[in-house]
């Protein structure tokens, strides 16, 4: 499969699953709103998460991938498939560990992510329950990892994109199902959760076998190759999972902001999901191993080549995303989330934190478009020390904004730690002369801002010149700003120069070398 249909592959899939996920925000925030209750599910959802951003779906399958990707190539399915089981089997009982001192350890665990709970009645204990019934789900949702791993390897990238569609199905029936009979709603989301996790592993386990794949349950050893693994994973955590860091980061710090804090938060990084996934994931994830391949047969100029279109994708898509979000955040979040228990004042608080995190977001995708490189060249030392520079300027940067800016400045710090690891990731790639800008893409990358630019002024007039139609209905005005807004790009991208139609359907044509 070429690079450009790969990327649309999995970035359709992810879309899907994105647009699902934002109907499952929709009715969370439908039933919990923006305050204790929602608080405390919004921890408890992330803590598995964040383990599973750090260790299962970011360093892990930045290591595994190549590693598996070498062995195919070299020895055969077999031995692949081999090497697939024991790193299943030592994953699975590395999590396992993970998940039973985490149950034990609640609600100390509690303390150490949110503190600032404790200023409120009961929300600590509330937070321990819910992180009880969610934190298995980091067992599961580690082994779809490995499995999405291995379909990525094997050019099947559909299956694995797709499984995020199942976590917000199984969500939303089970919270809509469980919340009468819940102690709280919060309970009933935490059920979900788990549920979600558990369907995403027994339907990739359906596409494993349909890929002639099946990973048998074998003993965990620790095999020379399994070593390798666990060597790059381990200081790959902070490296590629730094955005999930940044946010927990974030998390601990607004806990002690006011009430609410973490889910204004939390409803703002969601929506700037919706293009991080469908545009970065998607890139970094069909970039690697078609990196791996070209570099195993010492194309440095396709490798190169790869990373310049890859780049080139990555700024037009989300550039543009990130400046309609900045200016259309809040009729956005009013249509999405204002009803139930969301309130036109917690609107007030999600838009400038939506409008801070969109202004990072080029760089969050750019980031899933540079690492690839370290990775595929098994270089994970390089990312986390970045990532640790990064790391540090963020809690500086939320320390010095928390107090003038509140949970925005929280926000705004994650955006400028990520455009740093950016900088320095990319500089760092260009100093060991792995990466440089080609012509196309220094004449095109100015392109695309002026095409943004020029979009961002069409809508504020049009957003002015529908005020009326806004008062009447909200849906329907929204739907047209967005048409108005894709339209003016496209035109716009088009008329300037900064893509050409005909070398996008070859990028959908072409095979990858």
């Amino acid at each position: 499969m070429s690079l450009g249909k790969a990327i649309f592959t999995i970035g359709g899939w992810t879309m899907a699953s994105r647009v699902a996920g934002l109907a499952r925000e929709m009715l969370v925030a439908d039933y919990l709103g923006a305050g204790t209750i929602s608080d405390a599910f919004m921890v408890a959802f992330r803590f598995p998460n964040m383990f599973r951003a750090l260790f299962a779906e970011g360093a892990f399958n930045a290591a595994f991938v190549p590693l598996f990707a070498a062995k195919l190539e070299s020895e055969g399915r077999e031995a692949a498939r081999q090497f697939a089981e024991q790193a299943c089997a030592v994953l699975g009982s590395l999590v396992a560990l993970v998940v039973i001192v985490m149950e034990i350890a609640m609600p100390w665990a509690i303390y150490g992510l949110a503190p600032g709970f404790d200023d409120i009645p009961g929300k600590i204990e509330l937070a321990a329950e819910l992180s009880r019934i969610t934190f298995p789900y980091l067992l599961f949702i580690s082994l779809v990892s490995l499995q999405s791993g291995v379909l990525n390897a094997l050019g099947r990238f559909a299956a694995a994109a797709g499984t995020p569609v199942l976590l917000s199905v199984t969500s939303m029936a089970l919270l809509v199902a469980l919340a009468p009979i819940s102690p709280t709603v919060g309970h009933a989301a935490a059920w979900g959760v788990l549920a979600s996790g558990v369907s995403q592993f027994l339907w990739l386990l359906i596409s494993m076998r349909r890929a002639a794949m099946s990973l048998r349950l074998v003993k965990p050893v620790l095999t020379p190759e399994v070593k390798t693994l666990l060597k790059k994973v381990v200081p790959g955590a902070l490296g590629a999972g730094v955005y999930q860091v940044n946010l927990l980061i974030n998390t601990v710090i607004a806990s002690s902001v006011a009430n609410g804090a973490v889910s204004f938060l939390y409803y703002a990084d969601r929506l700037n999901q919706l293009p991080l996934g469908v545009v970065g994931v998607a890139i970094g994830t069909a970039l690697l191993p078609t990196l791996t391949r070209q570099l195993r047969a010492r194309d440095l100029a396709a490798a190169e080549q790869s990373q310049n279109r890859a780049m080139e994708f990555g700024l037009l898509l989300s550039l543009p995303a990130a400046f309609a979000l900045t200016v259309l955040g809040h009729p956005i979040i009013a249509v999405l989330y204002e009803h139930g228990a969301f309130t036109p004042a917690d609107t007030d608080k999600v838009a400038p934190a939506l409008a801070a995190f969109s202004a990072g977001l080029p760089a969050y995708v750019l980031i899933k478009v540079v690492t690839p490189s370290f990775f595929a060249r098994h270089d994970t030392s390089t990312p986390v020390r970045i990532a640790m520079i990064s790391m540090v300027l963020n809690i500086a940067l939320n320390l010095a904004l928390m107090r003038p800016l509140g949970h925005v400045g929280m926000a705004l710090a994650t955006a400028i730690a990520a455009w740093v690891n950016l900088v320095l990731l990319s500089w760092r790639l260009h100093q060991m002369g792995y990466f440089s800008l080609d012509d196309r893409l220094k004449a095109r990358a100015w392109r695309i801002v002026v095409s943004c630019v020029v979009m961002s002024f069409v809508l504020l007039a049009a957003q002015k010149a529908l005020a009326p139609a806004w008062a009447v209905w909200r849906l329907g005005t929204l739907v047209l700003l967005i048409v108005i807004g894709l339209v003016t790009y496209g035109g716009a991208i088009v008329m300037i120069g900064a893509t050409n139609l005909g070398e996008f359907k070859t990028a959908l044509r072409r095979k990858a070398d």
